[in-house]
């Protein structure tokens, strides 16, 4: 994922990738441990953006990245690599793949070969990538993207580039990239997504090498406020039936500003997509989250992970050695809500075993205003908070501190919309679209309501109605949030609100 004016920006780095990377880096801002997370993955230093590559083999979750290992901004993109067990402690490795002469290494996916389709092993690890090749964009002739292979035979530990690169070359458009590859069983051939302009198109290959052009999908569909990036499809049940769910993020266009991942629900018979209805549907409606793909090699289970940026400030946040996280991985599933069929979303299950003794409150009955400074104590930086009320109305969940900073996760009733409001939180001086309220609509039709809210240093994530509502919010406060009240001016019987300290080590 790259937005189009960062373009220029690898083109200012240098004209060649070789001088590129060999510019001296920019003096890194004063470090600031205090927003360093715990349990979601952080490079030790320098930028990161899109999850790429994700599969899952032999007990081992493999996350690649983008990544640019000379500075705290966007740069010539590498292919970054961490690994993990369990989903939530992560060990970086090294730099997996790097650029060269046909390009950086921009997004794309991972498969393991198990039947050795491509003629690298069997059970090779074979990733899929764009190239993206500043001199030819220079040129002017629009075939500057194009996307190649590489393959692993040691569990990704080494790579070698395929030398027949670029194995689907650029028919002639500005935007092509970020190829998602699963084996097709009913097709008996690997399906590419790709993102092509402002569409998705989607190419058969039976050995990963050579590739036929199968269908488009989109043009009139969804949200294009801005290029489409980073797409994904794959298959969930839902009532014993199999549905197909496409991942397309754009940017800009999200629903609150900037970069956002839009979804569709249908069916997909091998060669073509064909959603089942054209209602307007994002998979987070909160400012940070984007670019998000699923583990491949994960069975039935669909693990989702995002980006907890957002195009609009990216290379702005303060902070320091390294820029950006990753969401909390997330487990999907498919919802129905009257005719529409939604994706949810939760928290990996692999989080709660983080989870301390929890101290559990009942029937709090609410009035304007309730501190719980009594109840709970300071809530620390890394914990989980949950909530459920048989009857949903205006309320606010108010994290604070001694110096009048306020977090603001709540609901509103007239709009039905749950929001975060982090207009009061931190110093927001270092971009003019940081600031602000970010809603959700409220899909679940029950009076009755449930909330898990995961907190990690600087990151807020909501998961509302079992996750049919979730949002995500980075924020940056000068002190940390030691206060926790209710505010509900209608008022509110809270059933359960339960608190219990995630307990990880930051990196």
């Amino acid at each position: 994922m790259k937005k189009t004016f960062l373009f220029t920006l690898a083109l200012a780095i240098g004209t060649q990738l070789t001088q590129a990377q060999t510019q001296p880096a920019a003096p890194v801002p004063p470090a600031t441990p205090q927003y360093r997370p715990a349990y979601h993955f952080t490079p030790a230093a320098h930028w990161m953006n899109d999850p790429n590559g994700m599969v899952y083999v032999n007990g081992t979750y493999h996350l690649f990245f983008q990544h640019y290992p000379e500075g705290m901004v966007w740069g010539p993109m590498h292919w970054g690599h961490a690994t993990s067990r369990d989903l939530v402690s992560w060990q970086e490795q090294p730099i997996a793949l790097f650029p060269d002469k046909l390009g950086m290494i921009f997004s794309g996916s991972a498969v393991l070969d198990v039947n050795n389709t491509a003629g690298f092993g069997k059970n090779a690890l074979v990733a899929i990538f764009t190239y993206h090749n500043p001199d030819e964009e220079k040129k002017g002739t629009n075939k500057h993207q194009y996307q190649g292979i590489a393959y692993s035979l040691d569990e990704g530990k080494t790579w070698t580039k395929y030398p027949g690169n670029p194995v689907l070359p650029n028919p002639g458009i500005q935007d092509f990239r970020d190829p998602k590859v699963s084996w097709n069983p009913v097709a008996k051939q690997w399906v590419m997504t790709l993102a092509t302009k402002d569409r998705i198109t989607f190419y058969g290959s039976p050995n990963l090498k050579t590739w036929a052009k199968l269908s488009e999908f989109g043009e009139k569909l969804g949200s294009h406020g801005g290029v489409w990036e980073c797409p994904d499809l794959f298959p969930l049940t839902l009532g014993g039936k199999t549905y197909w769910v496409l991942l397309v993020s754009i940017n800009p266009g999200g629903p609150n500003g900037g970069s956002a991942t839009q979804y569709f629900v249908g069916q997909f018979d091998g060669r073509k997509f064909t959603p089942t209805t054209t209602t307007q549907k994002w998979v987070d409606w909160g400012r940070d989250n984007y670019a998000g793909v699923t583990w491949a090699n994960t069975g039935a289970r669909k693990i989702f992970l995002g980006w907890m940026s957002n195009w609009d400030y990216a290379n702005q946040v303060p902070t320091s050695p390294w820029r950006s996280a990753m969401t909390t991985p997330r487990d999907l599933a498919l919802r129905q809500v009257g005719s529409e069929i939604y994706l949810t979303s939760q928290p990996v299950p692999e989080v709660a075993k983080l989870a301390q003794p929890a101290r559990k409150l009942t029937s709090l009955t609410v009035k304007n205003e309730l501190s719980l400074a009594e109840k709970l104590p300071s809530p620390g930086t890394q914990f989980q908070l949950r909530m459920s009320t048989k009857q949903l109305r205006d309320f606010q969940l108010v994290f604070g501190n001694a110096q009048g900073e306020e977090l603001v996760v709540g609901f509103d009733k007239a709009k039905n919309e749950y929001y975060i409001d982090r207009s009061k939180v931190g110093d927001n001086s270092f971009s003019p679209k940081f600031a602000g309220r970010a809603p959700g609509p409220r899909l679940a039709t029950s009076p009755a309501a449930d909330l898990t809210l995961l907190f990690d240093a600087a990151s807020v994530e909501v998961f509302a109605d079992d996750g049919l509502t979730t949002l995500t919010d980075i924020f940056f406060p000068k002190q940390p949030l030691t206060t926790l009240s209710l505010r509900a001016p209608s008022g509110l019987t809270v059933e359960t609100l339960s608190y219990a300290q995630l307990a990880a080590s930051a990196k």
